[in-house]
């Protein structure tokens, strides 16, 4: 498993892993200020553009763990690509001093201090760094996450499974830091880009709407109850693995009989013993050829990071897999 993941360059999708690392300690300072936790699909109060945190704030995180700051956090580490993306959204830069080895957008971050990988990120590192916070995402287990809260260091655990977590994640960030005003901007911008393609494809009746197959790492795909599953809603797409849960092996055959419109794919990916392009692994397959979206070559390849991390560019990914499966309705 690791060395298909080693090749998914974004590093996002070690979730099958769940072997990083993270922590944090919870503050039982009184609870004059919370935001709910995003799991929870409530999204915190953000009334004005100009809104202030009131601190103490108390916030929940997709472990379930309760963490209140006193203040917003001077000195921030994430250790997942996703979550960097947002911190930088909220103009964050200043008080974010380290970030993961996986880490490469926006490119500010290579002058970042490295904390290591997502299996593996650097515990003595991040002690030294003395951060106020350290925030993770999808590819960190809960049980990682309780590691290094034992350490004591303070983490906020996400675990987006639609675009509406990815957009309460970024709110609650706002809070956290007092960069409401900031997080507003990014969520406007998400909501319209959504709405954008939700707009574009509305029309559809059930006939109309064409099944989807994607492939993140060879042998690989995604059922219901994860974010690229909802991209794939939202895109107007019928998932023809929504009948199972979570990140799954695929089995061959059923995917043949699934007969997908639309294959989608991770154009960067590249498998580590044949060297070969994840499209050509695909089309090499026995009894594939038979698939109508391989007769009609409706295979499209997409921007990994775009589709692997569930941050401030979400939307940008939901429009490239609308763009691939509904051409004529949504513009790239």
């Amino acid at each position: 498993m690791k060395q298909l993941w080693k090749n998914w360059t974004t590093g996002a999708l070690a979730i099958m892993l769940v072997l990083s690392l993270a922590a944090c300690g919870v503050n039982n300072e009184p609870k004059q200020g919370t935001a709910p936790a995003p799991t929870e699909q409530v999204t915190p109060a953000v009334e004005e553009a100009s809104a202030a945190t009131v601190y103490p704030l108390t916030v929940k995180d997709a472990t379930g763990e309760e963490i209140t700051f006193k203040e917003a956090p001077k000195k921030i580490i994430s250790i997942s690509p996703a979550e960097t993306e947002s911190l930088f959204a909220l103009g964050l830069d200043e008080q974010i001093v380290g970030v993961s080895d996986y880490d490469d957008y926006p490119a500010a971050v290579t002058t970042k201090p490295k904390m290591g990988g997502l299996y593996n990120p650097n515990e003595e590192a991040m002690i030294a760094a003395q951060p106020d916070l350290v925030v993770t995402g999808i590819s960190m287990s809960v049980e990682a996450a309780k590691h290094l809260r034992d350490l004591g260091i303070t983490i906020y655990k996400t675990d987006p499974k639609t675009v509406d977590d990815v957009i309460s994640n970024i709110e609650v960030f706002g809070q956290i830091t007092d960069h409401q005003a900031e997080a507003k901007t990014v969520v406007d911008k998400i909501k319209h880009d959504r709405d954008e393609v939700t707009e574009a494809v509305k029309s559809l009746t059930p006939e109309q709407k064409k099944k989807v197959y994607i492939e993140f790492s060879p042998g690989w795909t995604v059922g219901s109850g994860e974010y690229m599953n909802d991209l794939i809603n939202l895109a107007g797409g019928v998932n023809v693995a929504a009948d199972t849960v979570g990140w799954n092996e695929i089995s061959e055959e059923k995917i043949i009989n699934d007969n997908p419109d639309v294959i989608l794919f991770s154009k960067n990916v590249v498998d580590d013993k044949t060297k070969k392009k994840l499209d050509e692994i695909i089309k090499a397959r026995n009894g594939w050829d038979q698939i109508t979206a391989i007769k009609n070559n409706t295979i499209y390849g997409l921007d990994d990071n775009l589709i692997s991390r569930p941050g401030p560019r979400v939307t940008e990914g939901l429009k490239e897999i609308a763009s691939a499966i509904y051409p004529e309705l949504v513009k790239p």
